[in-house]
């Protein structure tokens, strides 16, 4: 099971609303609004996409990396995750 399992609905939920989001924009470009508008909404979408990111991350932190610890991990579910949060907090 998923560690994100208990946030599912929640995460598919946000993800729909984030769909919806992207298309508007893309209607906001075919009916050439302006670029302020277009970007002002672009940020709006990468907050949402970075919100279901940290649920995403906390339920992994703990589930999957608390359990790995749990069961004498070698250090490899800890690197891991210094390794997601690097290229996430890149994104």
């Amino acid at each position: 099971m998923a560690s994100y399992s208990d946030d599912k609905e929640k995460l598919l939920s946000r993800l729909k609303r984030i769909e919806g989001q992207v298309r508007g924009i893309q209607r906001m470009i075919k009916d050439d609004k302006q670029c302020t508008d277009i970007l002002t909404q672009i940020s709006s979408v990468i907050g949402a996409t970075q919100k279901v990111g940290y649920i995403i991350l906390n339920d992994h932190v703990k589930g999957c990396i608390k359990n790995s610890l749990a069961l004498g991990d070698d250090g490899t579910a800890v690197q891991e995750l210094l390794d997601v949060i690097q290229r996430f907090a890149k994104s």
